[in-house]
């Protein structure tokens, strides 16, 4: 006689199972996830932790005007020591090492003008020496090439893209910071709000692309391309840089002076 176990039985173990199997699935999951996100630095982590650890952020350490040779100083005693506020330096850290576009829920531990100053020096980084260098750069590694005319047609697109980068920022330098800096005299410029400079704020990304596009896809080149190579690398580099330049200005410093023309006005 053969004897069956009851289906509620194997029902049961069948649920435990697959119950067992979600919440170990999901416990690896969140590990996973764990494992690889960003970790969030603090005013008493090591700024040479948080440089060896991102080398991009030299960058950032340049623009607040935070110079190398800080030993085993922490964040909070290199920018104090520096007159560079902290938790803005912190702010801009982990938002651009978080890669994302949400809006920041704490703004208002920034200093508007301790932002302003970092654009500033970014604004200055770019027109007075990436891009003339990458421009250096380019010409040397085209000009030998038969193709005269396409190395004309590649310098002139790359002198209009640098001339609409230089107008884009020149704008933000004239206009938009002397807007900001009227506000934090307790000024109401009746002209003029920041909702203007967002809807002119256009990505000034897509004619570098264009370029690379073109470098990649149509120069002709006869062998060695190392120097040709390596001035695409900037291209790229170039373009991140200017990417993650416009997320801190339209996630971090329009929030912080929509918030700050609800005070004046």
């Amino acid at each position: 006689m053969q004897i069956r176990a009851p289906e509620y039985t194997y029902k049961w173990g069948l649920y435990t199972l697959i119950e067992f199997t979600y919440f170990a699935l999901k416990k690896n999951m969140n590990s996973v996830l764990t494992m690889f996100r960003p970790r969030t630095y603090k005013p008493t982590d090591k700024m040479s932790d948080l440089i060896c650890e991102n080398y991009v952020m030299l960058q950032v350490l340049s623009r607040f005007g935070l110079s190398l040779g800080f030993g085993d100083k922490t964040i909070q005693e290199v920018c104090e020591g520096n007159g560079v506020d902290y938790k803005t330096f912190l702010i801009v850290v982990n938002f651009l090492l978080e890669d994302s576009d949400r809006m920041q829920d704490h703004l208002k531990d920034l200093s508007i003008p301790a932002l302003m100053s970092y654009l500033k020096q970014a604004h200055h980084y770019f027109l007075d020496f990436q891009l003339p260098a990458i421009r250096r750069k380019l010409i040397e590694a085209i000009s030998g090439s038969p193709e005269q005319q396409v190395v004309f047609l590649i310098i002139q697109f790359y002198d209009a893209y640098v001339a609409e980068v230089r107008k884009h920022m020149e704008y933000e330098n004239q206009k938009v910071f002397t807007y900001v800096e009227q506000l934090l005299q307790g000024q109401n410029p009746d002209a003029y709000n920041i909702g203007v400079f967002a809807r002119h704020h256009d990505q000034i990304n897509a004619k570098l692309t264009e370029l690379k596009n073109i470098i990649i896809k149509y120069y002709p080149t006869n062998g060695d391309n190392q120097l040709l190579n390596a001035t695409l690398f900037d291209i790229f580099s170039c373009e991140e840089d200017l990417a993650s330049h416009n997320r801190v200005e339209d996630y971090l410093f329009v929030p912080a002076i929509m918030e700050l023309e609800k005070e004046v006005k």
